[in-house]
């Protein structure tokens, strides 16, 4: 089996991927077993002014030194399990030094076959307003909608200001529901939870459209890697074809 690397960026994502990637190797594998996995994580708010002043160079070079730590450590590839970090990693730079999944391809990749024609994306605003899942999306033949701008922002602050923070309420809840709705009033026949701590306040079963969960479809596309249902990746940050 190979050694799965998280590379973590926010907290409740990755702990949750974390789990998910050992239960489903208990699941797959039976006995309490699943493949070796290192979890690196350098703290969220070290990066938080480069977000805010759109410094994703730094933001590359700091995700690039836990992607080292992971290779020292004998990871065989990574898995990170936040979707706006992937605009940082996606930016030119020296290889990373192991290969990873993508994100935004991994859940591109359930959508096309689950059979979706239009995905609305639920994130942070600077993934609901960046180009990572239109790209993937379009990429596979399929439509993507975001929400309207207000909502964008209110989603964007229920993020931050609780989500990753692992707070999580009844009223925020609702706030989603109610966003997901319209996006089905939209025409989407699907939604991605595209942040990674979206999926612990909104479960897949209680969204209004079939919900693509990209922490958990990550972690047992890791975990099909480090059993070798999957390649190895050959992606190492860059810009990617989609």
């Amino acid at each position: 089996m190979k050694h799965c690397g998280i590379l973590a960026h926010s907290t409740e994502g990755a702990a949750l991927c974390f789990l998910e990637f050992c239960r489903e190797g208990a699941r797959r594998l039976g006995g309490h077993v699943h493949p070796d996995v290192t979890l690196d994580y350098i703290a969220f708010g070290h990066s938080m002014p480069a977000w805010d002043a759109g410094e994703y160079d730094s933001i590359r070079a700091t995700l690039s030194v836990s992607a080292g730590r992971l290779a020292r450590a004998g990871a065989d590839f990574f898995i990170c399990p936040d979707n706006t970090a992937h605009m940082a990693l996606e930016r030119l730079g020296p290889a990373l030094a192991l290969p990873g999944l993508h994100i935004a391809q991994v859940l591109a990749d359930q959508a096309a076959r689950d059979g979706r024609t239009r995905v609305g994306v639920l994130g942070t605003r600077y993934t609901m307003e960046g180009t990572l899942y239109p790209r993937a999306l379009a990429a596979r033949g399929i439509a993507s909608e975001v929400p309207a701008a207000g909502d964008r922002l209110l989603l964007n602050k229920i993020i931050f200001d609780e989500l990753v923070n692992g707070v999580f309420t009844d009223r925020s809840r609702q706030e989603y529901l109610r966003v997901i709705a319209g996006l089905a009033e939209r025409g989407c026949d699907a939604v991605a939870l595209a942040c990674t701590e979206i999926p612990l306040l909104v479960p897949p079963a209680s969204s209004p459209l079939p919900a693509l969960d990209s922490t958990r479809l990550l972690a047992r596309a890791g975990l099909g890697v480090a059993v070798g249902d999957r390649p190895l990746p050959d992606w190492r940050g860059g810009p990617t074809g989609s």
